[in-house]
């Protein structure tokens, strides 16, 4: 007869019953641990604060993971000051800085807002009508070329801009942080990308049509003589203390 309070172990030895149960499901990983995530929660809530946005495409395990635990990752947001944000529909998730209810001063923050260059507003706005053009379609992907991108930013250069090496280089720039910020998704061509619908988040209809009245304006304009619009509420995200272009969420408004 044995202690019902035992249990016999592999190697035959008994010990108190549940100790093995309890040790598989612990939550601790690192000695000293006191976190009360999973190893998986864990990891969504590390790729939620190091990248732009997640989605079920790019992201899967995570996204999963979101899907299962959302309030838990909710609420991790929240103690630092930010907000989740989850698109079910376009399966895509980000974090955003959170407001004072009734305004008053704003809370400390991760994240740094960043403008947009005017090549980079540019070719959202072009990546937003493709996008919506070609889905309306009936496409499933929608593809672009490298080469296109670079006509699109031209065709909307002003008349008083003669600088074309240093608008070349400044599109080369813009595209290469278009697609380090994910908007821009890579394919097996090197000069052709496929654009990621986050796309459709970042610029709503509403804020298109602003954009694109603004960057027609500019042109005719003196330089610096417009006003730009306000941001469009996407607000910006990568962490402070954080250097890699690769890390973050930058806000949607031209520079």
């Amino acid at each position: 007869m044995t202690d019902p309070w035992l249990h016999e172990a592999a190697d035959g030895s008994f010990g108190p019953a549940g100790d093995e149960e309890a040790e598989q499901t612990s939550l601790s990983l690192f000695e000293g641990d006191e976190g009360g995530l999973t190893f998986d929660q864990r990891k969504t809530l590390v790729s939620l604060l190091k990248h732009r946005y997640i989605s079920a495409a790019q992201h899967p395990s995570e996204w999963q993971a979101l899907m299962d635990n959302e309030l838990a990752m909710k609420s991790r947001l929240n103690d630092m000051f930010l907000e989740l944000h989850v698109d079910r529909g376009r399966q895509i998730a980000f974090k955003r800085q959170a407001t004072p209810e009734g305004g008053g001063r704003p809370f400390p923050t991760l994240l740094r807002d960043s403008a947009y260059s005017r090549e980079e507003t540019i070719l959202l706005v072009f990546l937003r009508q493709r996008f919506r053009s070609e889905q309306s379609a009936g496409a499933t992907d929608v593809l672009v070329d490298a080469e296109d991108l670079a006509s699109a930013v031209t065709n909307l250069r002003p008349a008083h801009a003669t600088d074309k090496a240093g608008d070349s280089r400044r599109t080369d720039n813009a595209i290469e942080n278009l697609r380090r910020a994910g908007i821009l998704l890579r394919t097996s061509d090197p000069q052709r990308f496929r654009i990621a619908p986050v796309i459709e988040v970042l610029l709503p209809l509403p804020r298109l049509a602003e954009l694109l009245e603004w960057l027609l304006a500019e042109n005719d304009a003196p330089t610096g003589a417009r006003e730009q619009p306000k941001g469009s509420g996407l607000q910006g995200g990568e962490p402070a203390a954080r250097t890699d272009p690769d890390e973050g969420w930058e806000a949607g408004q031209p520079a």
